[in-house]
């Protein structure tokens, strides 16, 4: 059973920096795609990045420069480093694990495998 977990979300002003830390219980294995959504109050859900099962990266335009992915202990923890903040960033932001992967995971339709966190949420006030 694998379960992601975040943690690390709160308040920031703009231009600001959070670290944002998932716990991925459970057994990952080589098959597994980890990474980040958010989604605005109202808005789509948006994919930010992911790590592939070869540690392979990619981000999405609208935060590539500005977030770093990162994975430790075996893909155990994943972490999303945002910098340059700003209110557009404002969202829930989410962990996602799903066995299937592919390298446009980010813009896959439906996710039917993946496994959520319970969001934490990041308010970037101007």
């Amino acid at each position: 059973q694998v379960q992601p977990v975040e943690s690390g979300g709160g308040s920031v002003q703009a231009g600001g920096s959070l670290r944002l830390s998932c716990r991925v219980s459970g057994d990952i294995d080589h098959n597994y795609c980890l990474g980040w959504f958010r989604q605005p109050p109202g808005k789509e859900r948006e994919g930010l990045a992911f790590i592939d099962p070869d540690d392979n990266i990619r981000y999405a335009d609208s935060v590539k420069g500005r977030f770093t992915i990162s994975s430790y202990n075996a893909k155990n923890t994943l972490d999303l480093l945002m910098n340059s903040l700003s209110p557009e960033d404002t969202a829930m932001y989410y962990c996602v694990a799903e066995h299937l992967c592919v390298n446009t995971w980010l813009n896959v339709q439906n996710h039917f495998d993946a496994v959520w966190g319970q969001g934490t949420q990041v308010t970037v006030s101007s």
